[in-house]
């Protein structure tokens, strides 16, 4: 898919008050370790991870994340999301968020190359999901960019003639900025080499293209 715009992006969006009262109450949730699709599917399951599994992970991803889906989180994020669906030009439908990912990445953790989509639609009996695709992501910075160094989300746009064709995302370093981007979209963060990166990232989700 071809896009004019790749992503969009809200410089200083959110306060810094709404920022540190969101790390402070993500804080006081359980951590889990981020995993990939796979193993998320595996753990759903009920099958207990291995070593090996965590092995490969790590290779792919290492950061903690904490799950939350509050109502006043989705009523500050929701209209960014809106707004930046129109004003990219993708005016793609959608009807349902996902649960928020916050994530933490301390020193040496990081998450390789991935897009956030999937190659089948949700199968599930819940009707906010079923027969739905991941449309648009969206990655918050939390973060002061003076207290960590590195972990600089990145995009790869890998229907050019450059296929290593990559852009670090600048835009969104200042703390309480917004990014939204189309879920097929290939990114990474690179590993944080001092201090701490807090993040919120949120998917929504609707029909399949037609």
């Amino acid at each position: 898919m071809l896009l004019k715009n790749y992503y969009w992006y809200f410089q200083s969006a959110l306060s810094s008050k709404f920022c540190d009262d969101l790390i402070d109450y993500a804080k006081s949730k359980k951590q889990d370790i981020g995993l990939t699709g796979g193993l998320t599917a595996k753990q759903e399951r009920g099958e207990k991870l291995t070593k090996e599994d965590l092995l490969d992970l790590k290779k792919k991803r290492d950061s903690n994340v904490i799950w939350l889906n509050d109502t006043w989180i989705y009523k500050e994020i929701h209209p960014f999301v809106h707004e930046a669906n129109k004003n990219a030009g993708w005016n793609f439908q959608w009807d349902h968020s996902e649960s928020f990912q916050f994530t933490k990445y301390s020193k040496g953790q990081h998450y390789h190359w991935h897009s956030d989509s999937f190659p089948e639609e949700f199968n599930s009996d819940n009707l906010n999901f079923k027969g739905k695709i991941r449309k648009l992501s969206v990655t918050c910075s939390l973060s002061d960019p003076k207290k960590y160094k590195g972990g600089e989300l990145e995009f790869q746009f890998r229907d050019t003639e450059d296929a290593t064709s990559t852009r670090v995302c600048k835009e969104i370093l200042p703390k309480g900025s917004i990014v939204v981007f189309p879920s097929h979209v290939w990114h990474r963060v690179k590993p944080v080499t001092k201090g701490t990166r807090y993040s919120l990232v949120m998917w929504n989700i609707g029909f399949p293209f037609k």
